[in-house]
């Protein structure tokens, strides 16, 4: 299998990168054996802009990818968040490769305008969209034509190097953390208001906040954080798309951090008690948080349980397999958990 991958790698970020699922995949395509070559869509624009003109530098891009797409001669083609690469390179490739097959993957937030744009953009070039939210909702980009289907955010352990459950809480920098820039009339600005006051109040646990209380980290950073850090939230701004989450699950389920998720959303149907911490509302959040501070033997049970599960199950290899058998229409050669949200 040649696999060609076009993505924002954040080349020009000069290391100082996030832990997308575009690079898991990669991960994955190596693991599995597979042929790889990267397109790094925003970077090359840039690169190729006479004195920064983007549209100037995004024709020449897409000229390139198409040179690409000639040289390398790929099996599958897979298109992340890339506005500068249009629907007519992606048809050009086509039908320079008539055996082809080009899918669309997006990593962002179903309810907002402009993601469902990126996904509507991508319905008719595209034999295969993937998406990290599930449910019926999705049959409306289906055209008869193409498969419109459910993704996991993968994990892989390159990138998630951490077993947190196999340290002790006096190896740990901060008892808990949590990642993210909510705003007021964000549905998480109340949620972690009231969890800072609570840890505030009882003075008996370490945490940091970053994006509220401390600047956001990124790159290495970042990477310390989940390092040095023994439990953590996995917040959404919303949990009524079945199975949706940011990528953030990977980070913290693939690092051995205790992970706490809210008992909607559909995530039982992957995990149980035994993985992670699933709470009602913010009071059970705010108790379970204390309780398991104190207990130290189970939260490492539960983190080493739920690290070993996600890695199984979402690797970036098993995912990747999951992605092309779905575009190629082949039996599945594993019983995937999540094979049932596949819509043609």
């Amino acid at each position: 299998m040649r696999i060609l991958l076009v993505d924002n790698l954040m080349i020009r970020r000069y290391g100082k990168t996030r832990m997308l699922p575009g690079r898991k995949l990669m991960c994955g395509c190596i693991r599995n054996n597979w042929r790889l070559c990267e397109f790094s869509d925003r970077d090359i624009t840039r690169y190729l802009a006479p004195f920064g003109m983007r549209a100037v530098g995004a024709a020449i891009a897409n000229r390139k990818l198409i040179r690409t797409a000639i040289n390398f001669r790929p099996d599958a083609v897979l298109v992340g968040h890339c506005d500068y690469i249009t629907n007519e390179t992606l048809c050009e490739i086509r039908a320079l490769l008539p055996k082809v097959k080009i899918a669309h993957f997006n990593i962002d937030a179903i309810w907002q305008d402009w993601t469902c744009r990126q996904i509507e953009r991508r319905v008719d070039s595209c034999d295969a969209i993937f998406i990290t939210s599930a449910g019926e909702k999705l049959k409306k980009w289906t055209n008869g034509k193409n498969v419109i289907a459910y993704m996991p955010n993968p994990a892989d352990p390159s990138m998630e190097t951490g077993d947190n459950s196999r340290k002790t809480s006096a190896e740990f920098d901060r008892d808990f953390f949590f990642a993210g820039i909510p705003r007021e009339g964000d549905p998480r600005f109340e949620v972690m208001q009231a969890v800072r006051e609570a840890l505030k109040t009882s003075g008996v646990m370490r945490y940091d906040f970053f994006g509220m209380d401390r600047p956001a980290v990124l790159g290495a950073d970042y990477e310390d954080v989940l390092l040095g850090s023994k439990m953590s939230i996995n917040l959404n701004r919303r949990d009524d798309w079945k199975w949706y989450s940011s990528d953030r699950i990977a980070h913290l389920f693939g690092n051995g951090i205790l992970t706490f998720m809210s008992d909607n959303g559909r995530m039982r149907d992957f995990f149980g008690d035994g993985d992670c911490v699933f709470y009602s509302d913010t009071r059970e959040l705010i108790d379970k948080l204390f309780w398991y501070n104190d207990h130290d033997a189970e939260r490492r049970r539960i983190a080493g349980n739920g690290r070993e599960k996600y890695h199984r199950m979402f690797s970036g290899a098993r995912v990747l397999k999951y992605m092309i058998e779905t575009m190629f229409g082949e039996e599945y050669s594993q019983p995937y958990e999540w094979r049932s949200e596949v819509y043609r």
